[in-house]
C-alpha cells in the first residue's frame, strides 16, 4: 500500500481546525458492480469487521421478505429470553388459527401447549408458519399486536425500510423489508444473541415424529456458512440471508427475487466466494498506534500524540484494475488547551471517498500534559505575541 502524506503547514495558532491528510491508493470501498453481477433482483453484502459494503443492488428498495421475516420473530424471542420475560420451558397454547395455517409447518396440533425450546427450531430451522403464530399469540395476545411490537423493535435496532404485518412473512399488503435491513438484522442477531446463534445452523429438527431438514442448503457446502434463513413466495421469488466465516473474516449477504431454489443456492455460493476471494485485508493501524501529534496550548509539552483506541482495518480489491483513491485525514480543533488527560478524545481519523466521509474513528491523547504555571503562561503569551505560531 502506498501512503502519501500531505500536512498543512499554514495552520492558525489560535484554535484553528487542523487537518493532516494521507492519500491511500486502494480499493477500500469501491463498488463491486463492475466486477460481479447477480441474477437476484435485490442484493446486499457487507464485511462484518470493517462494515464495508462489498456489493449492493436495489438494497434500499422495499420488497416482500417472505420467510426471512422469521429472523425478526427470532429476534423478538431472543430479546424476551434475555430480559427474563420468558424461558425455554415457557409453553404457549396452539390456536385453531395456528393449526390451520398453510405453507411450511412445524405441525403443531390445536389445543396443545408447546414449549419455547421446540418452537424456536420450529421457526428458525424448519420455517414453521404455525409456530410463528403460536409464539406471536403467546407473547403479545394476537399476531397483529405482535407485529406492532416487531415494528417498535425494528425502529429501535435501526431497520429503516421494514414494516411488519405478521410474524411469519406470509404475503400481505404493507409487509415489507429491504435486503439492507435483512443484513442489519442478521448482524444484530449475531452480535446481540451469540448464545442462540447455533439455531441457524442446526441441520434438522424433529417434532411430532416428523423430521425436517434445515432449508438452507448452503450449510452443507463446506464454505463456512453458519446461517441464517431462506424464503419464498410466488410474487417475490426465492430469497436467502447468509452468514459465513472463513479465516477469521465474516460476511453477511441478503439476496431476493431469484427464479428457483437451484438459482438461489448458486447465486449465494458465488457471492460467498466473491466476498472472501475478491478482497484482502490491510491493517492500517493497531490500537495504541500514534497517528499524528497535536499542538498544545499553554502546556508543559508543545505537542501530544494522537493515538488509536481500536484497530483500523480496511478491505482492498485484489484486482489492480479495481483500485481507487481514498483520503485519510486527522482533524481536530487546535491547539489543544492544557491540561490534557491521557485517553481523552481530542481528534478524529476520517476516511473519505470522493469527498464523502465513509468512516470516522476517534483519536485520544497518548499521554497527559500538564498546564503551565502562572509564570510559564505569562512567558508563553509573550513569546506568542513576539514570534506568532511559526
Amino acid at each position: 500500500m502506498q501512503l502519501l502524506f500531505m500536512i498543512n503547514k499554514n495552520i492558525r495558532w489560535l484554535f484553528a481546525p487542523f487537518i493532516a491528510s494521507f492519500i491511500i491508493f486502494s480499493s477500500v470501498y469501491a463498488s463491486a458492480a463492475t466486477e460481479i453481477e447477480t441474477n437476484a433482483k435485490y442484493a446486499y453484502m457487507i464485511d462484518y469487521d470493517t462494515g464495508q459494503v462489498l456489493f449492493e443492488k436495489n438494497a434500499d428498495e422495499e420488497m416482500g421478505p417472505s420467510s426471512m421475516t422469521k429472523l425478526m420473530t427470532g429476534y423478538m424471542i431472543f430479546d424476551a429470553l434475555k430480559n427474563g420475560g420468558i424461558t425455554m420451558e415457557t409453553t404457549f397454547p396452539v390456536s385453531i388459527k395456528a393449526w390451520k395455517k398453510g405453507g411450511s409447518k412445524m405441525y403443531v396440533k390445536e389445543g396443545d401447549n408447546v414449549a419455547l425450546e421446540d418452537l424456536i427450531p420450529g421457526i428458525l430451522v424448519v420455517s414453521g408458519n404455525d409456530a410463528c403464530i403460536v409464539v406471536a399469540e403467546g407473547m403479545a395476545g394476537s399476531e397483529e399486536l405482535f407485529a406492532e411490537d416487531m415494528n417498535a423493535m425494528a425502529e429501535r435496532i435501526g431497520l429503516t425500510g421494514s414494516h411488519f404485518k405478521n410474524a411469519s412473512g406470509w404475503p400481505e399488503d404493507g409487509h415489507v423489508m429491504t435486503v439492507k435491513d435483512l443484513v442489519t438484522l442478521s448482524k444484530r442477531l449475531y452480535k446481540d444473541f451469540p448464545q442462540y446463534y447455533h439455531y441457524f445452523s442446526q441441520p434438522s429438527f424433529t417434532y411430532a415424529d416428523i423430521k425436517q431438514a434445515n432449508r438452507n442448503k448452503l450449510l452443507y457446502k463446506n464454505i463456512g456458512v453458519d446461517g441464517l434463513k431462506t424464503g419464498y413466495t410466488s410474487d417475490n421469488g426465492y430469497g436467502i440471508v447468509v452468514s459465513a466465516e472463513q479465516d477469521g473474516r465474516r460476511v453477511f449477504i441478503a439476496l431476493n427475487g431469484m427464479e428457483s431454489s437451484r438459482q438461489r443456492v448458486a447465486e449465494a455460493q458465488r457471492m460467498v466466494r466473491y466476498g472472501f476471494n475478491g478482497f484482502r485485508t490491510l491493517d492500517l493501524y493497531s490500537a495504541g498506534d500514534a497517528v499524528e501529534s497535536a499542538n498544545v496550548w499553554m502546556g508543559k509539552e508543545e505537542t501530544v500524540p494522537l493515538v488509536m483506541e481500536e484497530d483500523l482495518k480496511i478491505l482492498t480489491k485484489k484486482r489492480i484494475s479495481q483500485q481507487a483513491e481514498y483520503n485519510l485525514s486527522v482533524s481536530y480543533e487546535g491547539p489543544i488547551a492544557a491540561p490534557i488527560e491521557k485517553g481523552q478524545q481530542i481528534a478524529e481519523l476520517i476516511l473519505k471517498k470522493d469527498g464523502e466521509v465513509v468512516k470516522q474513528v476517534p483519536l485520544v491523547a497518548g499521554k497527559s500534559v500538564e498546564r503551565l504555571g502562572l509564570l510559564g503562561r505569562m512567558q508563553f503569551v509573550v513569546m506568542h505575541k513576539l514570534f506568532g505560531s511559526d
